[in-house]
């Protein structure tokens, strides 16, 4: 089990014996040979992607309905709504090693259909919440189904994979998240256009039906139930730590950035960092296991993905609102208009596999880094208040969705492929941890630095100032991507 030992090895020391025990989940390399066989390979296969694609796709569907849950809400301002998004990166970000330690202590399987289980019983509590915190509280509880339900798909598909075919697999698992982005803005239109708790409901089938073919058809696996328990006051450290630093940005323009409680904020933020980052290097089984981040290409690749996360999040806020609230563009008028970019997305992330194996990861995430920021800049430019789709937003949105295409597959699978077999669990729970919070600061930054604008032209000022932000913070996860084309130093 991971974490009875703070110690890691080189990517090259597990790879060389892929059929080894792993830490998440995987048996021996018999068991792991018996599961890639027959029916039970498929069945997995298609059973975590129905998981990790109903995840993928509400992130999606709820941006698109921020603006009617405004009205619904009696007007409730951009600041208190942005928690409905935020809550659930929190508390996402927060379990999600832990749950991932918890299913290494008691299978795999089993946390992941207890994650799929709750997730969908938490989406039909959003769908039927009377308020925004009784939705606030409904999303944190799916996030904890999420953060369950996440990395267990990726370790048992990995151990439903021979090793030569892993590095496809995880890109397929990424491209997952792609196809429901495409598909998402749409949907989510559609569906608001009913009612916005539809954006819930449709999460319910979709989960009743993977517990049903999952309790049937997923394979069992070994446990370790020995060693210590995780973090868990761990996890509520880097709950309030994000949450107070999310706090802090999120009422920045309301309070004022210098008052007493966006400081006061901050640097409780920095003081919950600060114990969390302490209690990580003393506990013996850590939400963050400190000494991967010594394997630099591990470390360089999740950096990026927090960073490209961070551009990622504002930019998919920003797009909804703008066309909803600047242009009045219909809830799913605005997710057609959304929809080319994330379209293009899982194209790419299954056909840049000879782009990465000729350039190399980080020249290619670096490149799709760079694409991104290019098309924020292109809106800031090119976008005014009188609607030009075709013009002015559609060209940004392609060039931002061929950024995701290249960039955010290629620095999941580099990161999970730069750990051996038995971190393969616990090194991609880190990196979606990660982007999680990078989703957290990206909405965060781009609500306090919009605001709540009172004419158009204002908007306008506000929306260019997010996108540039937005455009620079994507040009240092270039330099971090670029940073896995280095070469290793020695020692490491």
């Amino acid at each position: 089990m991971v974490g009875k030992s703070n110690s890691v090895r080189p990517a090259g020391a597990g790879a060389a014996n892929p059929g080894a025990t792993s830490a998440s989940g995987a048996g021996a390399g018999s068991d792991s040979g018996r599961a890639t066989s027959g029916r039970s390979g498929s069945a997995t296969a298609w059973i975590v992607s129905a998981g990790v694609f109903v995840v993928n796709l509400d992130l999606f569907i709820v941006n698109v309905a921020v603006p009617a849950l405004a009205t619904s809400f009696d007007g409730s301002s951009l600041a208190s709504l942005s928690w409905v998004l935020n809550a659930y990166a929190i508390v996402f970000a927060a379990l999600l090693v832990a749950t991932g330690r918890l299913a290494d202590r008691y299978g795999h399987r089993r946390g992941f259909l207890l994650g799929l289980a709750v997730f969908t019983v938490a989406s039909a509590l959003c769908a039927v919440a009377p308020g925004v915190g009784w939705l606030v509280a409904a999303r944190a509880l799916q996030a904890a189904g999420a953060a369950a339900l996440m990395p267990t798909s990726l370790a048992l598909l990995l151990v439903a994979t021979p090793a030569e075919r892993r590095p496809r697999a995880i890109r397929s698992w990424a491209a997952i998240g792609g196809i429901a982005a495409g598909l998402g803005p749409v949907v989510g239109g559609v569906l608001v256009e009913a009612d916005w708790r539809w954006v819930f409901l449709v999460n319910v089938p979709i989960g009743m039906a993977g517990l049903v073919f999952g309790a049937r058809l997923l394979p069992a696996d070994r446990p370790d139930r020995g060693g210590p328990l995780p973090d868990l006051a761990g996890a509520v450290l880097l709950t309030l730590a994000i949450g107070s630093l999310a706090l802090g940005l999120v009422k920045a323009e309301a309070w004022g950035w210098s008052s007493g409680r966006v400081l006061g904020s901050l640097a409780a933020a920095v003081i919950l960092a600060a114990a969390f980052w302490l209690r990580s290097g003393r506990h013996p089984v850590p939400i963050v296991e400190l000494p991967l981040l010594r394997v630099p290409a591990f470390a360089f690749a999740t950096l990026a993905a927090l960073l490209f996360t961070v551009a990622f999040a504002a930019m998919l806020l920003t797009s909804v609102l703008w066309c909803q609230q600047v242009w009045g563009y219909s809830a799913i008028r605005t997710g057609l208009a959304i929809a080319p970019g994330p379209l293009v997305v899982p194209v790419l992330a299954v056909a840049s596999g000879p782009v990465v194996r000729r350039l190399g990861a980080g020249r290619t995430a670096a490149a799709g880094c760079l694409l991104f920021a290019g098309g924020l800049v292109w809106w800031a430019l090119a976008l005014g208040t009188a609607p030009h789709y075709a013009a002015a937003f559609l060209p940004g949105m392609l060039v931002t969705g061929v950024g995701v295409g290249f960039a955010l597959p290629t620095l999941v699978g580099a990161a999970a492929t730069a750990l051996p077999p038995g971190r393969f669990a616990t090194g991609s729970a880190v990196t979606t941890m990660a982007r999680q919070t990078g989703a957290v600061l990206g909405v965060a930054v781009m609500v306090g630095l919009i605001g709540e604008p009172r004419t158009a032209e204002a908007a306008l000022t506000a929306f260019r100032h997010g996108w540039l932000t937005a455009a620079a913070v994507a040009a240092l996860a270039v330099a971090a991507a670029l940073a896995l084309s280095r070469p290793a130093p020695a020692a490491a």
